[in-house]
């Protein structure tokens, strides 16, 4: 191995990606069956947490570009999912909300993520898992810090 390279087997780094990646397609396989992707789903568990989130925060809290967003918030309010004033009251945000059809929807998309991540922790005591949580966290919050 170089002197300045990452060792694989001992890198964090490569460790979460991996685990990012397992946990994706394990959501991906129980979303599948309910009609749903990962972005779809986690629009519909914004909306049902922060209502009346606009087009471009439910990007930012879905990681997908505003456009992404924008063409499956149509399809949403189209299928009968969301529903979305006409015209904006200030702006041109058009806050969305969950229709009952939605809620539905999201209720077993919840429970079958639940499963997903009941499964991934499944090996950790409770003081392991708030360990992770709290490392995780704690991660991300020296990555998102301006460096010096």
């Amino acid at each position: 191995m170089r002197q300045d390279g990452i060792d694989l087997d001992t890198s964090l780094g490569y460790l979460l990606k991996e685990a990012s990646s397992a946990l994706r397609a394990a959501m991906e396989d129980v979303l599948r069956p309910l009609g749903m992707t990962i972005t779809h789903y986690s629009c519909l568990e914004l909306l049902a947490q922060r209502p009346g989130l606009t087009n471009s925060e439910l990007a930012r809290g879905a990681f997908v570009t505003r456009q992404s967003m924008n063409v499956l918030l149509q399809a949403l309010e189209r299928d009968g999912f969301v529903s979305r004033p006409r015209e904006a009251e200030v702006g041109k945000a058009l806050p969305a909300q969950l229709t009952d059809r939605g809620q539905r929807s999201l209720d077993a998309a919840s429970a079958a993520v639940r499963s997903v991540e009941l499964r991934m922790l499944s090996g950790l005591t409770d003081a392991q898992r708030t360990a992770a949580l709290q490392a995780l966290r704690s991660m991300v919050d020296a990555l998102r810090e301006p460096r010096s």
